[in-house]
């Protein structure tokens, strides 16, 4: 059996981005549940990746002068694509990644009026590097597999959101429904399950919910200035707001008027409401079904019904909704092997873990990820990016060939190297031994005999050091860039 047919593997491409060698013969000495609980309960096991940005035995990071992460957007960058190759909790990475496209907040915008220093830190900031509150993606990946109820409230405060979807313009006198449709429309219930009246409601019930620089600097350029949420009672609009749907724990659809020193509990009720609807429960069983069960068919009832109903029994927990799916019969069932399509940041990570990286920098990644559809930190908006097929653009797949094309040539050597005598022997062998590290999907039969054509050609094969250091870069570069590697 193929190593990409293996349920471990499955499980590690759908849970993390893949697994080189090394990680891979830890978790295939687990049962099955050790391995998810290993990755669901992530916290006990140390975030300590970042130190090891710059050390030799890693994948390599891209300087011009300082590396900078918190305060340079392509740092910032580079450093996300680092832990998705190296974190000890791939879990935690793929869930940020995932609620990245579903809040869908872009850097662009939110520096437009604060500068690239600014935008960098409410999008990248990494608590405790500089003063500031922890900056969007870092929040993401704090809540990742929190309760969804106290993410979405942190989310509403958090200032790169609070610029996005223009909360800063939200005042009494002039209600701004930016956040208040979108907070329903994409982030919760969905279409069809609010009204206009709602939406008006919703933006009053945020009035009042803004930004201030912290006191004591007042430079956009200096490092230790930062924004940080702040409620605004004079803005706050106090009268009652009603709704069609339940919003109290009574279920009463008004929230009462207050007095403005409390009004920010108006945000709170709502958001706890909407957390809790039953159509926030079934929406993102559907987005879970096609992020981690499968692209090509549609979510059965029952996953929908199950995962949703784990959602509303504990809370919003999304530790036990995501447990659940990866123990289902969905997930473990073999007919749902790649059947997802794998995202610009998965298959640039996955690429890296599986093939290698000496000598390599994720900063060559950057470019090429942009021309395939994703760019991390800058979704093209609040919807996120359109996913499944619509990653498979002919100029997104060319970018994807290029890629596999460059990291198989920067680590040919490498490649070479590890190919043991054993499998050295036969065209056969030297491509089952890159199947066994490189975990694609099963080939078909034609092109699995034209890999090992493509070994056979030229002069006759001897396994020889020289035809082994010319062979293997090229498998893996026809593996990497086929359309059985494009799914997890």
């Amino acid at each position: 059996m193929a190593r990409g047919e293996l349920p471990i593997d499955h499980l590690l491409r759908r849970a993390g981005f893949g697994a080189n060698i090394a990680d891979f013969g830890i978790y295939a000495g687990m049962s099955m549940s050790t391995a998810i609980e290993t990755l669901v309960e992530y916290e006990r096991l140390p975030d300590e990746v970042d130190s090891k940005i710059g050390q030799a035995e890693y994948v390599g990071v891209t300087t011009r002068g300082q590396f900078s992460p918190d305060t340079n957007i392509d740092d910032a960058r580079q450093r996300w694509l680092f832990r998705m190759v190296h974190s000890q909790r791939p879990l935690q990475e793929r869930m940020t990644l995932f609620w990245h496209n579903h809040f869908g907040v872009g850097y662009s915008k939110v520096a437009g009026p604060f500068g690239a220093l600014q935008g960098t830190k409410m999008m990248a900031l990494k608590s405790g590097a500089l003063p500031g509150p922890r900056g969007h993606i870092e929040l993401l990946r704090y809540f990742a597999l929190g309760k969804f109820r106290e993410l979405l409230l942190e989310v509403a405060r958090d200032p790169a959101m609070l610029v996005f979807l223009d909360g800063r313009a939200n005042t009494k006198e002039k209600p701004q429904e930016n956040f208040g449709r979108e907070v329903m429309e994409l982030f919760t219930v969905g279409v069809g399950s609010y009204t206009e009246q709602d939406v008006y409601a919703a933006a009053r019930v945020f009035t009042g919910w803004n930004l201030r620089r912290v006191p004591g600097f007042d430079n956009n350029n200096d490092p230790n200035s930062s924004y940080e949420f702040a409620y605004n009672a004079a803005q706050h609009e106090t009268a009652a707001k009603t709704f069609t749907f339940p919003v109290m724990p009574d279920g009463g659809r008004t929230i009462p008027a207050r007095g403005a020193a409390d009004g920010a509990q108006d945000g709170v009720d709502f958001i706890n409401a909407i957390s809790r609807h039953p159509a926030t429960a079934r929406r993102l069983a559907l987005k879970l079904w096609n992020f981690f069960v499968s692209d090509l068919s549609p979510a059965p009832a029952a996953f929908l019904n199950a995962v949703s109903e784990v959602y509303l029994r504990t809370d919003t927990n999304m530790k036990e909704v995501v447990s659940y799916i990866l123990r289902s019969s969905w997930f473990l069932d073999r007919a749902n092997y790649f059947t997802r399509y794998s995202w610009p940041a998965e298959f640039v990570a996955r690429s890296i873990k599986e093939t290698g990286w000496e000598g390599f920098s994720v900063d060559s990644a950057r470019t090429p990820m942009t021309n395939m559809g994703q760019t991390l930190f800058e979704p093209p908006d609040v919807s996120g990016w359109e996913l499944g097929e619509a990653w498979f653009s002919s100029g997104a797949m060319l970018a994807r060939l290029n890629f596999a094309a460059t990291l198989a040539s920067n680590q040919k050597f490498n490649l070479a190297k590890l190919v043991p005598a054993a499998s050295r022997t036969t065209p056969d062998r030297l491509v089952e031994f890159f199947l066994s590290r490189l975990s694609a999907a099963r080939y078909d039969s034609d092109p699995y005999a034209a890999m090992t054509a493509y070994v056979s050609a030229g002069a006759a094969y001897t396994g020889s050091d020289t035809q082994v250091a010319t062979k293997a870069p090229s498998i893996a570069r026809l593996i990497l860039g086929s359309s059985e590697y494009q799914f997890v």
